[in-house]
């Protein structure tokens, strides 16, 4: 950067498909094979084409990750199906530094922030275009798409955040979602 340059982002985001280009952008495609564990079903998952396309994620990490004071975002996709009764769902998370907190919003489609605290009370809210979610510190997410169509949501977060996924992967959530009836609902 020089002294009164003026200069374009290196990041765009299309307001179309809600996709990120750019040289800084991180890809992550997350097929069926690649999440294991984290349905009930494991019958119902084993029976599925291991390439199928579960979620995308992209991040702009403009600053090293672990760095104090700086901001990553990103956007996530999450594609429509179901294990069983169980919607397609990432694998969700805690954050390394518990107290660090998050915005989720909704672009497209429709699903469920799901979340669950530390004494692994568990709960959720919808997700559509213009719903807006704040996750406080402490506090285990993840994205379920309960739709026809992509659920795309965007997220903002402290770089010195980090992802806590082992905790998730060795103890799951304390509910799931799953749909009954034509309708989502939390059970245990």
């Amino acid at each position: 950067m020089k002294h009164l340059e003026i200069m374009k982002s290196p990041v765009e985001l299309n307001l179309n498909d809600y996709r990120m280009t750019g040289e800084p952008v991180i890809n992550q495609v997350r097929k069926i094979k690649d999440i294991p564990g984290i349905f009930q079903d494991e019958k119902a998952y084993s029976e599925m084409n291991p390439d199928q396309l579960a979620y995308t994620v992209q991040a702009w990490m403009p600053v090293a990750e672990g760095t104090p004071g700086g901001l990553f975002f990103g956007v996530s996709t999450i594609y429509p199906g179901k294990v069983g009764n169980e919607y397609f769902m990432t694998k969700g998370h805690f954050h390394s530094l518990g107290d660090r907190a998050e915005f989720y919003w909704g672009l497209h489609g429709k699903g469920m922030l799901i979340l669950m605290d530390r004494e692994r009370n568990t709960w959720a809210e919808e997700v559509y275009p213009g719903s807006l979610h704040y996750i406080r510190d402490e506090i285990a997410h993840r994205l379920a798409n309960t739709g026809n169509e992509k659920l795309i949501v965007g997220a903002c977060w402290p770089s010195d955040a980090g992802h806590d996924y082992e905790e998730i992967a060795k103890n799951g959530f304390s509910a799931r979602l799953v749909e009954v009836e034509g309708k989502p609902i939390m059970i245990v």
